[in-house]
């Protein structure tokens, strides 16, 4: 693993690289309830901007202790008494951290437990996939707070559950837990037996497992076309297939679909 990667540049992340291509990513501030200040962004603009070149496969993201993340720093962001332009900087770097998270190519998997709150749901939501557990719950005070969405929740957020039920959430303050956070759209697993992360770590490792070419264009091409018109969008797919659906590293997988030695495509036993 490249020097930009090595566990002990970081302080506030808590990081394993596995010998399978998974990185595990876990906020370690577990008495802030893992709360995201300036310099917890910082690393994840570190992590995330160095993730694809670096040789990581898929990442699992999770948080120290009882909870994902509660979102912003209160304490930190009362104490710093920032000017309009100084939030706004801190805005656009959070900015910064989801987008190479969603946009990136390298999959990331969320284990949520706890609080995932404010710009924690943010933050959740910049993953490609999110798994839930029993203890979860997902909630946008900011209304009760007298704050408004900074890190992409009008966008990642909206297009996971809808404008009306997150203008639900932000002027209410209402909680979603449960199934009915997974009907929502706000997770697309919740684990009822076993830990969020047993469940994300699987997930990572079977997408690990795909060729990484393909993992990029399904975590980055599809997160642009979306960005796209109808028509420039079906140009864009065009070209995308054209170059991974004819990468040299697919006739293998290719050849055992031909001769029926690759596992087929089949809905679980009952």
């Amino acid at each position: 693993m490249p020097v930009d990667l090595d566990p002990r540049r970081f302080t506030l992340l808590d990081i394993e690289h596995r010998d399978d291509g998974v990185s595990i990513v876990v906020l370690n501030r577990p008495e802030k309830r893992n709360a995201l200040n300036v310099a917890t962004i910082d690393e994840l603009v570190d992590f995330f901007a160095a993730a694809p070149r670096a040789g990581v496969r898929a990442v699992v993201l999770a948080g120290a202790g009882d909870h994902f993340c509660a979102g912003l720093d209160l304490i930190e962001h009362h104490d710093a008494d920032r000017s309009p332009a100084d939030f706004m900087h801190v805005c656009l770097r959070w900015h910064e951290a989801f987008n190479k998270m969603e946009y990136g190519g390298v999959p990331v998997i969320a284990a949520l437990s706890g609080a995932v709150v404010g710009g924690g749901l943010e933050l959740a939501s910049s993953a490609h996939i999110r798994v839930m557990d029993n203890s979860t719950y997902f909630a946008l005070p900011e209304g009760q707070r007298g704050l408004f969405t900074g890190g992409g929740a009008t966008i990642r957020v909206a297009q996971l559950v809808g404008k009306a039920q997150m203008v639900d959430m932000m002027l209410t303050g209402r909680v979603h837990q449960g199934q009915a956070a997974v009907d929502l759209g706000l997770a697309q697993y919740i684990e009822t037996e076993r830990s969020s992360f047993d469940k994300a770590l699987e997930i990572a490792q079977q997408a690990a497992a795909n060729l990484p070419l393909t993992n990029f264009a399904i975590c980055s091409a599809i997160s642009h076309m979306q960005n796209m018109s109808p028509f420039d969008a079906a140009y864009a797919e065009s070209v995308v297939a054209g170059v991974v659906n004819t990468q040299p590293d697919a006739r293998a997988r290719l050849a055992a679909f031909a001769d029926k030695s690759a596992p087929r495509t089949r809905p679980d036993a009952p």
